[in-house]
């Protein structure tokens, strides 16, 4: 139930300094970087995938071994691309 608790917490305090930075921006003339980075962070988190699993239970994901082969079979040696500095 704690757990539960501060989850929410930590949820509804993000979000009210995530629309402080929003509501800045569009009301306050003098808003500055600080008020950008909360709200491009946030925005930005927004995009991240909420419905994850592991890679054994997703269906069709590529596992380590097929990316590798994939690198393999592009040339790719030592983490870099090929005709790259």
């Amino acid at each position: 139930m704690a757990g539960r608790i501060v989850r929410w917490g930590v949820a509804l305090g993000l979000g009210a300094l995530w629309w402080w930075g929003v509501l800045r921006l569009v009301l306050v003339p003098d808003a500055g970087v600080l008020e950008g980075a909360v709200a491009a962070g946030g925005w930005g988190l927004s995009l991240l995938p909420v419905h994850c699993m592991p890679k054994a239970q997703a269906v069709g994901a590529a596992g380590s071994a097929q990316w590798l082969a994939g690198w393999r079979r592009r040339g790719v040696r030592g983490g870099r691309a090929p005709g790259a500095r």
